[in-house]
C-alpha cells in the first residue's frame, strides 16, 4: 500500500537517560521527517541504501540486522537483497559480502519468502492489486490481477500485470460514446493502438481510447506493472476480443 511512516523509539528506550540529546536525534530526526519519512525516497529504497552502506563500512552487526529485517518489512526481496549483496561485493569487498550473506539468509530463511515479488509491487500503489483475473484469463497473455475500486457513478478497477503480461487485441464497441481510459498507478507498461507505435505507460500516464479502435495493453517484459481502467457509457457499447499480440512484436519493445 501507500507508504507508511516509521516511529523509532530506540534512542530513547536504550539512552534516553544516558544520553538524551542523542536519542531525540536518533528518533525524532534520523527515524523522522528530515530522514527516514522523507517520501522522495520509498521505506524499501531507504532501506536499500542503508544496508548498502551499513556493508560497505563493515558493521555486519545486530543493527544491520536490524535493518534486515526492517527492510525487508518495506518490502525487499529475496531475490533483492541477493543482487545487492552480490553488486556490492565488488565495492564493499568480498568478505563483507559474505557476513552479509550470513545474516541475510537467517533474514530470509523462509522458503515463501521467495515468492514475495507482488508484495513489494503493492508497496508502490495506494490501489490493492487484487485477485487472479480468471474471468479474462483467457484474453490474456501471462498472470494479472483484478480489484474492484468503485462500483457506482463511474465503475473502475485497478488491473495489475505481471512482467510480460499483455492482453490480446480488442475492440470497445460504441455507436454514441464508449471507449475506455487508462489511468498508470505503478511500474512501466505499453499501450497499443493498430497501426500506431506502442506508446510507454507510467504511473500518471492516462490514455483516452476512443470506442471502434483496435489496441492492447499490458506490462513491460521487466516490469510489474498497474493501470486504472474506467469503461466510458456509450450507447450499444460491447467488448470484441481478437487475436494475441504476436510474441516477436513485443520482444521488440524496449
Amino acid at each position: 500500500m501507500a507508504q507508511q511512516k516509521i516511529t523509532q523509539t530506540a534512542g530513547r528506550t536504550v539512552l534516553g537517560d544516558f544520553a538524551p540529546e542523542f536519542a531525540e536525534l536518533n528518533d525524532d530526526i534520523l527515524f523522522g521527517d528530515a530522514v527516514w519519512n522523507d517520501s522522495t525516497l520509498s521505506l524499501h529504497d531507504h532501506s536499500m541504501v542503508t544496508i548498502s552502506i551499513l556493508l560497505g563500512k563493515g558493521l555486519i552487526d545486530s543493527s544491520f540486522r536490524s535493518h534486515l529485517e526492517m527492510g525487508k518489512k518495506h518490502g525487499i526481496t529475496r531475490k533483492e537483497i541477493a543482487a545487492l549483496l552480490t553488486q556490492a561485493a565488488f565495492y564493499a569487498g568480498w568478505p563483507n559480502a559474505w557476513a552479509g550473506f550470513r545474516v541475510a539468509k537467517e533474514v530470509w530463511a523462509d522458503p515463501t519468502d521467495a515468492a514475495t515479488e507482488k508484495e513489494r509491487f503493492q508497496q508502490e500503489m495506494i490501489f490493492p492489486v487484487g485477485e487472479p483475473n480468471t474471468a479474462y484469463a483467457r484474453y490474456f497473455h501471462g498472470n494479472s490481477y483484478l480489484a474492484r475500486i468503485s462500483d457506482s457513478q463511474i465503475p473502475f478497477f485497478n488491473v495489475t500485470f505481471e512482467p510480460g503480461c499483455r492482453n490480446d487485441w480488442h475492440i470497445h464497441h460504441a455507436t454514441k460514446g464508449g471507449g475506455q481510459m487508462l489511468v498508470g498507478v505503478a511500474g512501466r507498461g505499453w499501450y497499443q493502438e493498430e497501426g500506431k507505435p506502442a506508446q510507454e505507460i507510467f504511473p500518471g500516464t492516462v490514455i483516452h481510447i476512443p470506442a471502434n479502435v483496435k489496441h492492447w495493453h499490458g506490462a513491460a517484459a521487466d516490469s510489474w506493472f498497474a493501470h486504472l481502467a474506467f469503461e466510458i457509457p456509450g450507447e450499444n457499447a460491447s467488448n470484441e476480443w481478437l487475436e494475441p499480440v504476436a510474441d516477436d512484436e513485443y520482444a521488440n519493445l524496449k
